[in-house]
């Protein structure tokens, strides 16, 4: 059984570009007699809001889309997401990173020419050689850390991997090249990297539907998928909807929202032909 979902994060209301994503999930389960899910990535305190996370629900309701039991809301499922961080620890492929942004920064801009990789320049590794007194005795001082996966380690205990992409076809992993990623924090336990990976597993997920942005970012879960022994689904990345300007739909460019479009008269079936790209 073909099972989908719809994953927003509830930073914002939905604009056309999550309809895109969440009408073609719920189409590819729909023709396929199969599971659509509802996700709320909401782990990361700082930025989700309540408010958002119910008017996704209404945004989704309204444009006639429909989802197959509970909703599941990653703020209520830490410790799961702790225990799979455990679980790496145990392995020795975590470490404690104890650089802040502005210190990574500058280690980065005295090596003079930091490899980058798909999300930028890499972290410089600053921490992974700490000795294992250093970092106990940093963490009994208190002093913030997020924790990083030794990507080399990691990579050298699964060996090669592929996936499969319905549009892109199949595809060789390559995460080495995000370096060592962060897998989680103290004011957000999970990663998106972390939490998706186990949350796809545990739902039973056998077909993503994202937009293409994530494509490079699904290494590194084909990883995780690989350190902890979990099925892999297979892939549609889709193209994304893009503005006049040929810029892709983002909340932070203030794109037009499915809730703006209703206020301004729209009906439903207008939205979703807007929203078919």
């Amino acid at each position: 059984m073909i099972v989908t979902r719809f994953a927003p994060s509830p930073t914002g209301r939905l604009h056309l570009g999550h309809a895109h994503s969440a009408l073609l999930a719920h189409r590819r389960a729909r023709e396929a007699n199969g599971r659509f899910l509802l996700r709320i990535e909401d782990i990361d305190g700082t930025r989700c809001r309540p408010e958002f996370a119910d008017g996704i629900v209404d945004d989704l309701a309204w444009l006639g889309l429909d989802w197959d039991g509970e909703i599941r809301r990653q703020s209520e499922h830490m410790d799961e997401y702790r225990a799979g961080l455990d679980r790496l620890a145990s392995m020795d492929l975590v470490y404690p990173c104890f650089c802040t942004r502005a210190e990574i920064r500058a280690e980065i801009e005295r090596s003079g020419a930091a490899p980058h990789g798909p999300e930028g320049p890499l972290y410089p590794g600053t921490c992974r050689s700490l000795s294992r007194d250093e970092r106990e005795a940093r963490i009994a001082q208190g002093k913030p850390h997020a924790l990083r996966l030794d990507m080399a380690r990691a990579c050298e205990d699964v060996g090669a991997l592929h996936w499969h992409d319905r549009r892109h076809g199949d595809r060789l992993a390559a995460p080495a090249r995000f370096g060592d990623v962060v897998l989680g924090r103290k004011e957000t336990p999970a990663s998106y990297h972390l939490a998706v990976t186990l949350d796809d597993a545990l739902q039973g997920v056998t077909l993503v539907t994202r937009g293409e942005d994530l494509l490079d970012a699904t290494d590194v879960h084909r990883l995780l998928q690989a350190l902890f022994r979990l099925p892999t689904p297979d892939y549609e990345h889709h193209p994304l909807i893009l503005d006049a300007e040929g810029r892709r739909l983002a909340k932070r460019d203030n794109a037009p929202t499915l809730h703006s479009l209703r206020l301004a008269g729209r009906v439903p079936a207008e939205v979703r032909e807007m929203a078919a790209g």
